[in-house]
Formats: C-alpha cells, sequence, structure tokens
C-alpha cells in the first residue's frame, strides 16, 4: 500500500509539469528510438543476407580472377591478371581430387526479345549444365539443359519467371524461341518465381550454355568458376588443389602473391559482419551520447524539482514521513520518466524500421528482446540519474526545509 501510494505521488508531480516532462524524456526517446530503429534493421539485414545473398554452401567457393576486392590498389591488381577460362575449369575438374564437382558462369546484361516484345538489359547468364546444382535453382517447368548441350554450344535457354510474364503472358514459353541481341534460343525450361533480393529482380533472369554464350557474345569475359569440395572439412584441401594448379598453369613463381581470387560463404559473411559492426558501433555512440544526455537532463530536472519542493519535502517529513519514503518518491519520479521515454522510444522506433522496410528493400526484424533491452536500458538511466537527487530530497532537515523560501 506505501508503495502503491508513493507510486501515485510520483505520477502527480510529473503530471503536474507535462511538457517539462516531455522535454525531459526527448534525450532518452530519441537514445532509445536510434537503438530500435538501427538494431531492428541491422537485425533484418543478417537473416535477409544469410539467407539471400551468402547463397554458397559452406563445401562450396567460387574461384575468380578479381576474387573479393576491399581497396582500390587490389582491383587495380587484379586487373592485371588473366582471364579464369574454359581450359581452367576443366583443369580443375581433371586434376582436383577433392572436388565434388566444377561450375562456370559469365553473365552480362543483353537485350532479349519475342515477337514485338523486348526486354532491354536482361542478365543473361552463360553456365554449365549443373547451375541448378551450384546456384540452387528450381524449376517450375521444362528442365536444363544438359551436359551434351554445353559440349555442342546449343541455342537453348531457361528462362526466368518475369521473363515469361513480359514476354509470354498469355501462353507457355517452354518450345517456344526468343532472340538475345539478335541470336535465336529454344526455351527449354522456366525457374520458380524468387522475387527481389535489395531490390535487385532474380526473375528477370535468363540461362543458356556457357559455350553458346561464348560462341555468340564473344570469350573475353573472365569466367566464374564454382568449385563444391567433397566435405566441409575438406574445402582447405581443395583450394589448395586448385592454388596449384592455376599457379603452376600461369607459371606463377614462388612467393608471388596468387593470380586469382576465392570468394568464400565464410568470407562474404565475414565482410558483411565488420559493416554491420561499424554501423553497431556508431549507432552505440550516438546512441550512448543521447542516453547519457537524456540522463543528465533527467537529473537535472530533478534536482529542481528538489528545490521547488523543499517546503513539500519538509512537511512531510515533519508529519512522519521516513527518508526512504521520500529517496523512493523521487527515484521513482525518474525511473517513470526513463520508462516512459524507453515506451515511447520502442514504440517510434519499431514504426521508423517498419516504414523503412516499406519504403525500401532494405529488410527489418523488431525483435523481442529489443524491445525489453531497450526499455531496460533506458530504466538503468532512470535508476542512475535519480540516485543523486532522490537522496539530497531524503537528507533534508525538516526544520531547515520549512523555513525555505
Amino acid at each position: 500500500m506505501i508503495h502503491y501510494e508513493t507510486f501515485r505521488v510520483a505520477v502527480a508531480a510529473l503530471r503536474a509539469h507535462p511538457l517539462r516532462t516531455f522535454l525531459t524524456l526527448l534525450g532518452v526517446i530519441i537514445g532509445v528510438t536510434t537503438v530500435v530503429t538501427v538494431v531492428s534493421i541491422i537485425s533484418g539485414m543478417n537473416a535477409y543476407i544469410k539467407d539471400k545473398v551468402l547463397t554458397l554452401g559452406a563445401d562450396s567457393f567460387v574461384v575468380s580472377k578479381f576474387g573479393l576486392i576491399t581497396s582500390r590498389e587490389g582491383f587495380i591488381q587484379a586487373l592485371k591478371r588473366r582471364n579464369m577460362t574454359l581450359d581452367d575449369m576443366e583443369a580443375f575438374e581433371r586434376f582436383c581430387t577433392e572436388c565434388a564437382y566444377v561450375g562456370g558462369d559469365i553473365t552480362a546484361n543483353k537485350g532479349v526479345r519475342y515477337a514485338d516484345l523486348r526486354l532491354p538489359d536482361t542478365p543473361v547468364h552463360g553456365s554449365t549444365a549443373n547451375v541448378s546444382d551450384v546456384q540452387n535453382l528450381e524449376l517450375e517447368a521444362g528442365r536444363f539443359f544438359t551436359e551434351a548441350e554445353v559440349a555442342h554450344s546449343r541455342p537453348v535457354a531457361v528462362v526466368g519467371y518475369d521473363i515469361k510474364q513480359e514476354l509470354f503472358p498469355d501462353g507457355d514459353p517452354i518450345g517456344r524461341a526468343v532472340k538475345i541481341d539478335g541470336y535465336p534460343y529454344k526455351v527449354v525450361g522456366l525457374l520458380e518465381k524468387k522475387g527481389s533480393v535489395l531490390g535487385q529482380n532474380q526473375d528477370k533472369v535468363v540461362y543458356v550454355p556457357l559455350t553458346t554464350w561464348q560462341s555468340n557474345f564473344g570469350a573475353h569475359r573472365s569466367v566464374e568458376i564454382v568449385v563444391k569440395a567433397k566435405g566441409k572439412e575438406r574445402v582447405e584441401a581443395a583450394q589448395e588443389q586448385i592454388r596449384l594448379i592455376v599457379r603452376a598453369r600461369r607459371h606463377t613463381p614462388y612467393g608471388d602473391a596468387d593470380p586469382f581470387g576465392f570468394v568464400t560463404a565464410d568470407a562474404l559473411d565475414a565482410i558483411w559482419k565488420g559493416i554491420s559492426a561499424g554501423a553497431f558501433a556508431l549507432m552505440t555512440f550516438i546512441s550512448g551520447i543521447s542516453l547519457v544526455v537524456g540522463g543528465i537532463v533527467i537529473m537535472n530536472i530533478m534536482l529542481v524539482s528538489v528545490a521547488e519542493r523543499t517546503q513539500e519535502i519538509g512537511l512531510r517529513r515533519a508529519l512522519g514521513a521516513r527518508r526512504q519514503t521520500i529517496r523512493t518518491q523521487f527515484l521513482m519520479e525518474a525511473v517513470i520518466m526513463a520508462f516512459t521515454g524507453g515506451l515511447i522510444g520502442v514504440g517510434i522506433g519499431a514504426l521508423v524500421a517498419r516504414l523503412v522496410e516499406a519504403l525500401s528493400p532494405v529488410p527489418v526484424a523488431v525483435r523481442p528482446a529489443l524491445v525489453v533491452a531497450s526499455i531496460g536500458l533506458a530504466t538503468v538511466v532512470g535508476v542512475a540519474s535519480g540516485v543523486f537527487p532522490s537522496i539530497k530530497a531524503s537528507r533534508l532537515q525538516p526544520t531547515e526545509a520549512l523555513r525555505s523560501e
């Protein structure tokens, strides 16, 4: 009953000055809003990147001319390397005993036409027959092209769902012929709808045999070679064999850097974690400043409140109120302000996060643990800010407090 009465008095004191109370909460609200918004976006992006972008399995990796470029100097150095070729891919298949299978891919934007309908700037992949295993592609209808069709450079194609919707809105594309930059290709397969990844349409795409792609559009592009090891624990052994094969084929002197690069799921994940960690650190700094400022403001307002209510405190002490009761009331006022600011900040942060998700391709994830942690952090700020003013209020002597003006 005593605690309820103390709580009621604390709420009444705060409601007596609503504008001052709200302005006092702004620092906490801004800090919590920042935490909830940024952490929700980072959490959503982490899950999204893992599910949609990091499609390489733990037992797979890419061998490419560039690898993972993280600096301008690295990019300039990579430009000097020789392209990866079909001969390199065949060498991997022949000599890499730790490799379960090897696939290749080249991509460029081309115009795709059927009758009078045309789709410009369509990503056209020249791929090996195991493209479905390498990139986890699923078919809605038809089939993928075969190894024989790749070996004989057959003009066949597997199209994405949007190609069907745009060029064949009223019919089945299987068996029909599309033209890619003027070259005819027979459609043999239709991919399942995949949607967009970070605003990039995954259904506006065409896959053709790699050899046909090179025959029609040139063999001057470097081939991205995807390798699947014979198990996760044998990836390093497979990479070492690939390294020896490429260095031998390039006649790379001992001690020189590798004339190629590896791209692995772990490396991609590490880069993304570095980016998200930087964003999280910046968020922590900004929200930390906001919460510290908010805590200082709460403490200052509580000290002003103690000064304004000195006679009230003296009267209550003279009527028998204990120091602990006075201390609890002022501490509760600080906690209520911070807790309320935390609730408002969580609500605004969740709303901002949802607006970001609705207005952009960036996904968000507002998790219950984040809500609880944010409100808890705000409450801790309230406790820390209210300790000194509450102790000062409880130590006022009744006689001196009653004589104050």
